[in-house]
């Protein structure tokens, strides 16, 4: 295991068992806890990641560190979107939406996220040929 993704596993497991008292800003951007169903297993998935606003809906990039492989809960969005999330203490349900690179909202959300992320999202996608998508997530609240 690296040093990244034991830092990582160390950061959900704060986020999560302070009830996102710690964690939100652990790492020095805004992160949140994406829940999904294991599109195999129907098991609750959870994954801390970096996010952006874009009104009253959150951006999440589903870049793996720049791996070939796209993460696992991308996966799973894609099987079922009707997630949660978690900001802080603050939980809801959520709907995500996959955007790609073709989608004419992808470059403008791209800049968003990869600002708040200090320009990390561009180095991961120089790493991989894979084009990263981002995922959109909306609370149930703001999805009416």
């Amino acid at each position: 295991m690296s040093i990244s993704s034991t830092f990582l596993r160390l950061h959900q497991a704060v986020y999560e068992r302070t009830d996102g008292r710690l964690g939100h800003r652990l790492i020095g951007v805004p992160s949140l806890i994406l829940r999904t169903t294991g599109r195999r297993t129907g098991k609750t998935r959870v994954a801390v990641l970096v996010y952006g606003s874009d009104e009253g809906r959150y951006v999440v990039v589903a870049s793996n560190d720049g791996q070939d492989q796209p993460p696992a809960w991308l996966h799973n969005v894609g099987a079922n979107p009707d997630v949660s999330i978690q900001v802080g203490r603050r939980r809801a349900a959520a709907l995500a939406r996959i955007v790609e690179p073709g989608d004419a909202d992808y470059p403008r959300l791209w800049r968003l996220v990869n600002q708040v992320n200090h320009g990390r999202y561009d180095g991961y996608q120089k790493r991989t040929a894979r084009p990263i998508a981002l995922v959109l997530l909306t609370p149930a609240a703001a999805a009416h």
